[in-house]
């Protein structure tokens, strides 16, 4: 009997290389599931993006949030904290706001760790102004501390 590798197979896969350190693995069963014709859904970038985000790839985990866009893949709030949380380890504060404003244009909910990834990356980028107006929106929506 021939096993079929699926989205959820991938996606488990995926994930349990991210957590182990293995980014770059996690990005390679992701090619391999597009050359296998798998779809790249939200829950997979999700995976994959969460992926680099945890070992400090900012810069996949943006590129990620590019594949979503251009893909045309339901944009998710995950995905985008994924590499809001990756710029504030790597202190890019200008990606961070760059992210924000991208995530204000798509109309994609912020969350709490949204919030709290922002002013944690504008306050490593010594950009208290902004951390500032990221706060005050927080307020003014009554997100959870």
């Amino acid at each position: 009997t021939k096993v079929r590798m699926d989205v959820i197979t991938f996606s488990a896969a995926i994930s349990a290389c991210g957590k182990g350190g293995e980014w770059q693995k996690a990005l390679r069963l992701a090619s391999l599931m597009l050359q296998g014709k798998q779809e790249m859904g939200t829950i997979m970038l999700n995976v994959v993006s969460s992926a680099c985000a945890q070992h400090g790839e900012w810069e996949m985990a943006l590129n990620l949030c590019n594949v979503m866009m251009r893909c045309r893949v339901e944009s998710s709030t995950i995905t985008f904290n994924a590499s809001l949380s990756a710029c504030e380890r790597a202190s890019k504060w200008a990606e961070a706001l760059q992210i924000c404003s991208t995530m204000n244009q798509l109309e994609v909910e912020s969350d709490t760790i949204t919030f709290n990834a922002s002013i944690s990356a504008f306050e490593k980028g010594g950009q208290w102004e902004e951390a500032l107006q990221v706060f005050a929106k927080m307020a003014q929506r009554k997100v959870q501390l």
